[in-house]
């Protein structure tokens, strides 16, 4: 396994480094955003520990632009604790985000907690409900035979509804579920993340499949 350590602070650097590296991992260094980037574009690293304030082109910034071009899970690292910036790195595409000073094995159970969950993702059967097909081996979406760009936080969202077409999920339940983390449930992540699946899958064609069950949470389905 191959992870990128964005970090501009040369000692945490290290200490990342090392501690990785004893448990058995690959490690690339880069010590700011710009260098950050290019790496995790012309690497296929399994995850990319992302600090949120660097040199050059901040953690936001980098997610950013790796979002547009790959599917690389990325934990942003900062020392932010307020909620407002740990929403602002899931909604922006951050499969998860770790508050400094935290402990080295937490680091480590997130970093093994990734890896299942990419892996459970990809199964090899695709899912159908009315003309929107899921192909999770091959990590696309397709309606009417149009392929649909989904960031990996999208798809892991559709990927869920539509293992359980038919069931109502709530917020809580999407939360644990899609980002695998303990989260306020009062926050509007879950909604944010519905309203641009909505943009993608429903919008641009003539059936809604997704749908809200008013004060219980989202189900899709194929309606009459």
């Amino acid at each position: 396994m191959r992870i990128l350590v964005v970090e501009d602070e040369n000692k945490a650097a290290e200490y990342l480094q090392q501690g990785l590296v004893e448990s058995g991992y690959m490690v690339d260094r880069a010590s700011d955003g710009l260098d950050g980037f290019h790496l995790a574009l012309q690497n296929d690293y399994d995850v990319v520990l992302l600090d949120v304030n660097l040199p050059t082109m901040d953690g936001w910034e980098v997610l950013e632009l790796i979002r547009r071009r790959k599917q690389t899970r990325v934990i942003m690292l900062t020392a932010n604790s307020r909620l407002e910036q740990k929403v602002r790195g899931l909604e922006s595409g951050a499969d998860d985000y770790l508050v400094k000073p935290f402990q080295f094995p937490e680091l480590l159970a997130r970093i093994r907690t990734l890896l299942r969950r990419g892996e459970a993702v990809a199964l090899p059967s695709n899912l159908r409900v009315a003309d929107l097909e899921l192909d999770p081996g091959r990590h696309r979406a397709y309606r009417s035979g149009q392929r649909i760009d989904l960031t990996s936080k999208e798809f892991a969202l559709l990927h869920l509804l539509m293992r359980r077409t038919g069931e109502v999920l709530t917020r809580t339940e999407i939360t644990a579920l899609v980002w695998d983390i303990n989260f306020d449930c009062d926050t509007n992540v879950v909604d944010v993340a519905i309203r641009r699946l909505r943009m993608k899958v429903d919008e641009p064609f003539g059936e809604r499949l997704i749908h809200t069950v008013r004060g219980v949470g989202y189900v899709l389905e194929a309606r009459a």
